[in-house]
C-alpha cells in the first residue's frame, strides 16, 4: 500500500526537520512548535482512520516528518481517539511547573533539590510567601522538570553555586597566595617583592590538561615562570556569555584579533562549569576536509576515528548519538575550517536530539562564519574580545607577574602605547624578556630602560 499523497504535501503536513525548527523559532519556543506539529499529524491520521485507509506506512511517514518515533505517533493517535482532542491532554492531577517556579529554578541554577527545600521551608516558616497548594514531593518535582526540559523548555539564567565566599574576598586571597589562577584586576592585594632570579631558577613545567586545580588551561603559553592568568573585565564578559549559551544549549562564537586572550578566556569560562558537564576539544587541522573534521570530532568524543572515518553513515550516526549528551564541544581556531565543512557542524547542531553546546573560537572566526550563513544564523552568542584598555594595563600586569610590582605606571603605559598596544600576548613576551634580563643582572629594577630593552627583542614590526 502506498502512502496517501496528501499526507506528505508541505501545505498539509509541514516537514519539521531540525533546520526548519531552528530557523522558525528560538530554542525556548520549540515545545510550542512540537505541539503544533502534533496537532497536524494527529489530525491527518484521524482523517485517514475515519476513511478506513490508515496503514502503518502512514504512521512511519508521519513520524519521520515530525521528527519522532513511530511509537510516539501511535501513542499520540491512541490518546486522540480516547479524548477526542488533537493536542496533548495533561494527566488528571499531574503537577505542572508554573512560570514562577521555573523562574525560581533558574535562580538556584537548575538545582531541583534546592528548589524543593525552598518550597518546603517557606511552607513552614513564611505562610505569606508559601507555595500555593500542597508542596510536591522531590520525585514529583523532578519528573515535572524533566518533562519540561524534554519538551524544549530551557533555563535562561545561571548563577554561581551556593556557599561560595564573597568574590572580592576570594580574589584578594588568590592574589595574596600568588597561585596560578583567576584574580580580579580591581583587587588591591599588597604587592609582594619580585622573586630574586638566579641561575638555578627552573622553568615552569608545561601545563597538563588533567583538570586539576590551578593548572594552566590547555593551549595557553605564558612564556615565563611565576606568571598567573589574570582575570580582566574582558575575561568576565566571555565567562558570562559562555555560561548563558551552555545553559540554553546553543552555539557561541568568541572572536577577536590574535593575542587578545580569547583562548585563555574560553578555557577559564569552561573551567567554571559543573564537573558533571563534560568539555571536549576538537583539534582541527588547517583547511580540513570533511573526513578530517569528522575524525577530529570522533576523537574528541573518544570514539574510534580510524574505524569510522571512511564509513560516512556510521560515523554520522555515532556523532549524532554522542551529541545527545549534555556537554560542550570546543573548536579553537575555527577560522581554519572552510564553509562546506562548517555546514557539517550545523547539521550536527540541528539534529533534534542534540543537547551538546558548541563553542567556536578564533581570530577571524566571525569572518569565516559569515561565509557559512546557515551556521552563522544559528549562533546564539557573538562575543568579541577586545584589546586591553590603557587604564587596565598597570593593574593587570601586576597581577600577571610579580616583577611588575615595582614598575612605574608611566613606564608601563609608554611601553603599551609604543609597543604592546593592549595585546596581552605581546605583554607576555615582554615579561619573558624582562625576566631574562633580571636573571642576568640581579640588581636591575623594572624601569623604563628594562622595558625598552625587552621591547627591542620583539622584532621590527612592533
Amino acid at each position: 500500500m502506498t502512502a496517501d499523497p496528501a499526507l506528505a504535501q508541505p501545505d498539509t503536513l509541514p516537514r519539521v526537520s531540525a533546520a526548519s525548527a531552528a530557523d522558525v523559532e528560538p530554542l525556548a519556543s520549540r515545545s510550542r512548535e512540537r505541539a503544533l506539529v502534533r496537532q497536524v499529524v494527529v489530525g491527518r491520521l484521524l482523517v485517514l482512520d475515519e476513511a478506513g485507509t490508515l496503514a502503518s506506512v502512514h504512521a512511519r511517514i508521519a513520524a519521520e516528518s515530525a521528527g519522532v518515533s513511530v511509537r510516539t505517533v501511535s501513542r499520540w493517535l491512541a490518546a486522540a481517539r480516547q479524548s477526542g482532542r488533537l493536542e496533548a491532554v495533561p494527566r488528571r492531577g499531574a503537577f505542572t511547573v508554573t512560570e514562577e517556579l521555573w523562574a525560581r529554578l533558574s535562580e538556584v541554577g537548575g538545582n531541583v533539590a534546592a528548589l524543593h527545600r525552598q518550597l518546603a521551608g517557606q511552607a513552614g516558616s513564611d505562610p505569606g510567601q508559601a507555595f500555593v497548594g500542597p508542596v510536591p514531593s522531590l520525585a514529583t518535582l523532578q519528573r515535572a522538570v524533566r518533562r519540561e526540559r524534554q519538551a524544549g523548555r530551557v533555563l535562561q539564567t545561571t548563577r554561581p553555586g551556593s556557599g561560595r565566599v564573597d568574590p572580592a574576598v576570594y580574589d584578594r586571597a588568590l592574589a595574596e597566595l600568588a597561585l596560578p589562577g583567576t584574580v580580579d584586576e580591581a583587587s588591591q592585594a599588597p604587592p609582594a617583592p619580585p622573586p630574586a632570579p638566579g641561575p638555578t631558577t627552573e622553568p615552569a613545567a608545561p601545563a597538563v590538561p588533567d583538570g586539576s586545580s590551578g593548572a594552566v588551561p590547555l593551549g595557553v603559553r605564558l612564556y615565563v615562570p611565576g606568571a598567573h592568568v589574570a582575570a580582566t573585565r574582558q575575561l568576565g564578559e566571555v565567562t558570562e556569555a559562555i555560561a548563558h549559551t551552555i545553559a540554553a544549549r546553543g552555539i557561541a562564537c568568541v572572536y577577536g584579533d590574535t593575542g587578545q586572550g580569547k583562548t585563555v578566556a574560553v578555557h577559564q569560562a569552561l573551567g567554571l562549569l559543573p564537573r558533571r558537564l563534560p568539555v571536549r576539544q576538537a583539534q582541527v587541522a588547517v583547511k580540513p576536509a570533511l573526513p578530517q573534521l569528522r575524525a577530529a570530532l570522533l576523537t574528541a568524543f573518544g570514539l574510534p576515528a580510524t574505524a569510522l572515518t571512511n564509513r560516512t553513515d556510521a560515523a554520522d550516526r555515532a556523532l549524532i548519538d554522542a551529541f545527545r549528551t549534555p556537554g560542550v564541544v570546543l573548536i579553537d581556531d575555527v577560522q581554519r575550517i572552510a564553509a562546506p565543512e562548517l555546514d557539517y557542524l550545523r547539521l550536527l547542531a540541528d539534529a533534534p536530539t542534540t543537547q551538546t553546546s558548541l563553542v567556536l573560537c578564533g581570530a577571524g572566526a566571525e569572518r569565516m562564519l559569515a561565509r557559512a550563513p546557515a551556521l552563522a544564523s544559528r549562533v546564539l552568542t557573538w562575543q568579541h574580545v577586545p584589546r586591553l584598555e590603557a587604564s587596565q594595563v598597570p593593574a593587570v600586569l601586576r597581577l600577571f607577574h610579580p616583577l611588575w610590582h615595582t614598575a612605574n605606571d608611566a613606564d608601563l603605559l609608554h611601553a603599551d602605547e609604543t609597543c604592546a598596544r593592549g595585546n596581552f600576548r605581546t605583554w607576555a613576551k615582554i615579561t619573558s624578556h624582562a625576566y631574562a634580563a633580571l636573571d642576568q643582572r640581579p640588581g636591575t629594577s623594572a624601569d623604563g630602560a628594562l622595558l625598552e630593552r625587552a621591547c627591542s627583542r620583539l622584532g621590527p614590526n612592533l
